[in-house]
């Protein structure tokens, strides 16, 4: 089956996510808020997730449930978005105009999974 150039685009986005994940861990592990446990191990897993995601877009008979999969993940990251914009710290010296952003910027990332689904 063949998709889009964004199909692929999207695919790889999610893999080289996944990978920064544990290529930069203390990075990720600075912008969990404080109540979210085991952040080691969240950040571990969350990059496990994103990368199986990405992988699973490439086979058909995986491509809708990992959709739906990048659907929710990006909902629960949101708490993440909203922390850095609480916490200077978790903002890393990024600008606010930028934190700001990146809250519709998930919602449209959520739309352009959507679209590819059925």
């Amino acid at each position: 089956m063949a998709y889009t150039w964004h199909y692929y685009l999207m695919a790889g986005m999610y893999l080289f996510a996944g990978l920064a994940h544990w290529i930069f861990p203390r990075v990720y592990g600075k912008i969990l808020p404080p109540w979210i446990p085991w952040k080691r191990f969240t950040v571990w897993a969350s990059g496990l997730l994103e990368v199986l995601l990405g992988i699973a877009l490439f086979f058909p008979v995986f491509k809708d449930w990992a959709l739906y999969g990048i659907i929710g993940m990006l909902f629960l990251f949101l708490p993440v978005h909203v922390h850095m914009l609480q916490d200077p710290r978790a903002a890393g010296g990024l600008p606010r105009w930028l934190l700001w952003l990146r809250l519709p910027l998930q919602a449209g990332l959520m739309a352009w999974a959507y679209a590819y689904l059925g």
